[in-house]
C-alpha cells in the first residue's frame, strides 16, 4: 500500500475509523445513553464525508492495483448515498426514540453499511466488488431484524439473510466462472477477454449468474421476494434506508460490472436486463394494487421503479447510464419524503400503515396532504413534476437505443402504476371521514417532506442541473 493508494480511498478509511470509533466510545461509556448522540454526529460526519466527496474529486484514480476505482461515476453514486443515509438517520430518531428502538449499534451499522455501498460502486475487481457487497449485506440483516421482540421483524431479518446468502451464492458462483475463463478478477482484464463482441459460453453463464445476484440486490423481478416482508416487518426508519442508499449503491455496482468489465458484450447482457426491466416494472405496478399496508405498497413501488431504472441500462449507450443516474437521484429524494410522511403517520401514539387510516387527511393536516399528494404524483410520473423527467430519461434513452417496444412497455406498465397512488390522493381527499391520525409533531419530518415536495415542484426549471453531472458520470463509465 503507497500513499497514493490511501489518499484514493481516504474518504472510505474516514468512515469506516469513525464507525469504529465510535463503536468503542459506546460500549466504554453509557452504551444506549449515548445513542442519541452518535446517531446526530454519525448523520453529520455521513454528510460532511458526502460534501467532500462531491468538491475534492477529479479526473479518474485507481487504488490497490486497479481494484478500487475513483471516477466520476463512483463519486457521484456516493453523494447521493452519504447524503441519503444521513437524512435517513436523522429522520429515525423520533420514531426510535419512541419505541425503545434507539440502540447505539443502529447509527453505527448504517454507517457501515455505507462504507460497504461506497466499496461497491468503485469497486475494479470481482473480490473487491464482493467485499463492499456483504459489508453492505451483512449490517442490512441485522438492522431489518432491530426490533428483537417482534415476529415480523425477527421473520424479515431472516427472510433478508435466507435469500441474500442465496444471492451471493449466485454471484461468487458467476464469479468464478468468470474468474476461469477470462484468468483475472479484475474488470479491466475481463474487458479485454470479451473481444469483438464474443463472449465464451462458460463466461456467458457467469455473466447471468452475476446479473441474477445484483438483481436480488436491486428487488428486480424475478428475484424481488424478499422485498414486501422484509419493508413490512422491519422499522420503519430501517425500510426507508432500504428504500434508498442500498438502491443507488447496488444500481451503480450494477452498471459498474455491466459496462466496465462485460462492455464489449452489450448486446449479450442488454436482452438480460430488458427482461428483468419489464418483469419488475409489470409485477410492481400489478401487485401494489391489492396492497393496504403502505410499506408492502412501498416495496412493490420500489420493484417497478427499478424496472425503469433498468430501462436505462439496458440501453447500453452512455444517454442510457445518464438517464439511469438522473433516475436514481430523482427516486430517492422523493422516497426521502414519502417515507417522512410514513414515519408521521401515528393514531395514539402508535405507528399506523393501513392506508384506509389516511381518509380525508387533508381536513385534518392540509399542507402535509398536499405535499403527500405531489410526492405521489411525481412518483406517478405525472407531469410536470420532476419525477416524470425521470421517467422520460428512461424512456427516451430506450427509444434511441433501438428499444421502442421496451419504452412502450414502460408506458403501459406506469399508467397501471399510477392507479395505486392516486388511490392514496383520493383517501386523503374524498375518503370516508374516520378516526384522524395523530397531528404530526417533529419538524425534522416536517422539514424532510416539505423540502421533497418543493424539490419535485422547482425542479423542473432545470433538475438542479444533475443532468451535466451525471452526464458526466456516464461519459467516464461508458467507454
Amino acid at each position: 500500500m503507497i500513499s497514493s493508494d490511501i489518499s484514493t480511498v481516504l474518504p472510505e478509511i474516514v468512515l469506516a475509523v469513525f464507525a469504529m470509533g465510535a463503536l468503542m466510545f459506546a460500549v466504554y461509556t453509557g452504551k444506549d445513553k449515548t445513542a442519541p448522540m452518535i446517531l446526530w454526529l454519525t448523520a453529520m460526519v455521513l454528510a460532511g464525508i458526502g460534501i467532500w466527496v462531491a468538491i475534492s474529486g477529479n479526473g479518474s484514480r485507481v487504488a490497490f492495483g486497479g481494484a478500487f476505482v475513483d471516477d466520476a461515476f463512483s463519486r457521484y453514486a456516493k453523494v447521493i448515498i452519504l447524503l441519503s443515509a444521513s437524512a435517513i438517520l436523522l429522520m429515525s430518531q423520533d420514531y426510535m426514540t419512541k419505541r425503545g428502538l434507539m440502540l447505539f449499534e443502529f447509527p453505527i451499522l448504517v454507517a457501515l453499511a455505507v462504507v460497504g455501498m461506497m466499496m461497491m460502486v468503485s469497486a475494479g475487481d470481482l473480490m473487491a466488488l464482493y467485499m463492499g457487497l456483504e459489508l453492505q449485506s451483512l449490517s442490512l440483516y441485522v438492522v431489518a431484524a432491530l426490533r428483537r421482540d417482534s415476529v415480523k421483524s425477527t421473520e424479515a431479518g431472516l427472510k433478508y439473510f435466507v435469500l441474500g446468502a442465496l444471492s451471493s451464492g449466485l454471484l461468487l458462483y458467476g464469479a468464478s466462472l468468470t474468474y476461469g475463463f477470462a484468468g483475472t478478477t479484475l474488470f479491466s482484464g475481463i474487458i479485454t477477454t470479451v473481444e469483438a463482441g464474443h463472449v465464451p459460453l462458460g463466461m456467458l453463464f457467469g455473466l447471468v449468474f452475476i446479473a441474477a445476484g445484483l438483481a436480488f440486490k436491486v428487488s428486480a423481478a424475478p428475484f424481488h421476494m424478499w422485498t414486501p416482508d422484509v419493508y413490512e416487518g422491519s422499522p420503519t426508519p430501517v425500510t426507508a434506508f432500504f428504500a434508498t442508499a442500498p438502491k443507488i449503491a447496488a444500481m451503480g455496482l450494477f452498471a459498474r460490472v455491466l459496462y466496465d468489465a462485460f462492455g464489449n458484450a452489450v448486446a449479450d447482457w442488454s436482452q438480460i436486463l430488458a427482461f428483468l426491466s419489464v418483469a419488475s416494472m409489470f409485477l410492481g405496478a400489478v401487485a401494489a394494487i391489492g396492497q393496504r399496508n403502505i410499506k408492502r405498497l412501498m416495496a412493490y413501488s420500489s420493484i417497478a421503479h427499478m424496472g425503469f431504472a433498468l430501462m436505462g441500462l439496458a440501453s447500453g449507450t452512455v444517454f442510457g447510464v445518464q438517464a439511469m443516474l438522473v433516475y436514481m437521484a430523482i427516486y430517492v429524494t422523493m422516497n426521502i419524503g414519502t417515507f417522512a410522511f410514513i414515519l408521521s403517520m401515528e393514531k395514539d401514539g402508535q405507528p399506523v400503515t393501513d392506508i384506509d387510516s389516511l381518509n380525508m387527511y387533508s381536513k385534518h393536516d392540509p399542507l402535509r396532504a398536499v405535499a403527500m399528494m405531489v410526492l405521489l404524483f411525481s412518483l406517478a410520473g405525472v407531469p410536470p413534476l420532476v419525477g416524470f423527467f425521470g421517467k422520460y430519461y428512461v424512456l427516451l434513452a430506450a427509444v434511441q437505443a433501438g428499444m421502442s417496444w421496451l419504452a412502450i412497455a414502460g408506458v403501459v406498465a406506469s399508467v397501471i402504476g399510477a392507479f395505486y397512488y392516486l388511490r392514496i390522493v383520493y383517501f386523503m381527499y374524498f375518503g370516508e371521514e374516520g378516526d384522524m391520525l395523530d397531528k404530526a409533531k417533529s419538524p425534522i419530518l416536517w422539514g424532510f417532506l416539505m423540502a421533497s415536495a418543493a424539490i419535485m415542484v422547482v425542479g423542473v426549471v432545470n433538475l438542479f442541473g444533475i443532468e451535466g453531472f451525471a452526464a458526466a458520470a456516464a461519459e467516464t463509465l461508458v467507454r
